[in-house]
């Protein structure tokens, strides 16, 4: 049996300023790319954004799945176990918050690991995930990062 395999970017042109995300799902043969733009926000929460929204495509629960992202801040905050830390006091000086949490209650439900990959190298699915971001990031119909806007991230 296939495993899911997701590919996700992040990208902020300006930090803060528009960003977008961009993510490719592929079970097997399947793949299905996603991307959204916001009018204001950052790299990180961008990099976070990229992986919830491939997550929430999900439509049942206990899905084994392996994240290759880019972003060391995501990474390592689930593999080194910081996310479980930032947990039990309440994220207390840490930021998004808001995009951790909701993250958090996807992760539960699903068996997910992460790999690292270096970004803007010789990766072509991290290659077209920068893609889908910038792109998103650059185009129209950019959504508000109420996270950001209202809270600073700091939620």
């Amino acid at each position: 049996m296939a495993e899911l395999v997701i590919y996700t970017d992040g990208s902020s042109r300006g930090n803060p300023g528009p960003g977008g995300y961009g993510a490719i799902l592929q079970w097997g043969h399947v793949r299905k790319e996603i991307a959204q733009g916001f009018r204001k926000t950052t790299n990180n929460r961008m990099e976070l954004m990229a992986v919830i929204a491939a997550i929430e495509m999900l439509t049942r629960e206990n899905v084994s799945a392996t994240v290759y992202s880019d972003s060391s801040y995501v990474v390592n905050a689930v593999e080194k176990g910081w996310l479980f830390g930032w947990i039990k006091t309440g994220f207390k000086g840490k930021k998004n918050a808001d995009l951790w949490t909701r993250f958090y209650g996807l992760y539960k439900k699903h068996k997910i690991k992460f790999v690292w990959v270096k970004g803007h190298a010789d990766n072509p699915m991290n290659n077209r995930c920068d893609e889908l971001a910038t792109g998103a990031a650059d185009g129209g119909n950019l959504l508000i990062d109420t996270g950001y806007e209202q809270h600073g991230g700091l939620l």
